[in-house]
């Protein structure tokens, strides 16, 4: 029987389906809800399909609940970064831009793609994402609040401190609430205080680390996790040309943001960082690469101990 493949385009109140099988289309759209979700499988389940795969964008908030739901009804489910689709579809020189196009393009994806099952997050883990997205969001709104202070009208200043008094209320809430959901479950605990004997990491980053380099992801070396970071370097040559090399930055951006402070800190405080860092810097390196190459090193002595289970040692790692 050929391989069928549902290609999803998932928005806030509805998403478009695509069947394709043998080279032909069937279409649907439902309510991105409970009720459209059950309606789906049973749509699904009139084709008598076999070999299903279900093929869908990563859009955080709005795919998340399909995805589960339809792993729970024992569906294998693929999540795909949208910059993979993107390139695909320039790939074949699309221009149509509908919802309905999109769930084919995405099922044309699926078709061609090898496909790895998307494997919820532990609900623990869950959780602290949830908390840590929290207090990156809390930031930026406190942060857009302090910059309005600046050229407020004396009549509004009031209002403005208001909110950024309900705003730090809210960050010392949240911070809590992370630091207690950590304390509460052993193994978090366990990492985490394996993760505090880095020199340069703080709680903050910590909580980012525990979420990034949790065993779910399944990650067997380092450089995974950095290339998640979005800190791998995108090197740049064709033929005798060489282009600058940047990071590729094509990763989780809150877990650079929370490593790039830490990673200043340790090129200070951290003996294996510094000696890392000061080896770049007279092999004529700028500031800024420096700094990214710490982050990168941050990451991979996080991975090294978490998977030995052994406290940072800095007589060690310089050996």
């Amino acid at each position: 029987m050929s391989n069928v493949i549902i290609g999803v385009d998932i928005a806030k109140l509805k998403f478009d389906v695509a069947r394709l099988c043998d080279g032909k289309y069937k279409h649907a759209k439902f309510t991105n809800d409970a009720q459209g979700y059950a309606d789906f499988v049973i749509w699904l389940t009139r084709f008598g399909d076999e070999n299903v795969r279900i093929c869908m964008e990563a859009t955080g908030a709005y795919s998340l609940p399909l995805a589960e739901f339809m792993t729970d009804k024992g569906y294998f489910v693929s999540v795909i970064n949208p910059a993979q689709i993107h390139a695909f579809g320039k790939s074949e020189l699309s221009r149509a831009k509908t919802d309905k196009a999109d769930a084919k393009l995405i099922a044309r994806y699926g078709m061609q793609a090898k496909l790895d099952a998307w494997i919820p997050l532990p609900a623990n883990i869950r959780e602290l994402q949830a908390m840590t997205r929290r207090i990156e969001h809390l930031l930026e709104m406190q942060q857009m609040e302090s910059n309005r202070l600046d050229t407020a009208d004396t009549t509004i200043i009031d209002s403005i401190n208001t909110v950024l008094n309900t705003l730090e209320a809210e960050l010392k809430a949240t911070r809590k609430a992370i630091h207690d959901h950590i304390d509460n479950d052993p193994d978090l605990k366990r990492r985490s205080g394996l993760l505090d004997s880095i020199p340069g990491i703080g709680s903050a980053t910590i909580a980012h680390l525990l979420v990034a380099l949790s065993p779910h992801h399944g990650y067997t070396s380092a450089k995974q996790a950095v290339a998640h970071a979005g800190l791998a370097p995108a090197i740049r040559e064709s033929g005798q040309w060489t282009g600058k090399t940047r990071i590729a930055k094509n990763g989780d951006a809150a877990l650079r943001k929370a490593l790039y402070m830490p990673a200043l800190v340790a090129w200070q405080h951290n003996p294996v960082i510094r000696a890392f860092c000061e080896r770049l810097k007279g092999n004529g390196k700028n500031g800024k690469a420096i700094a990214c190459a710490a982050m990168r090193k941050l990451i991979h002595l996080a991975f090294a101990i978490l998977k030995s289970g052994e406290l940072f040692d800095p007589n060690y790692s310089l050996a």
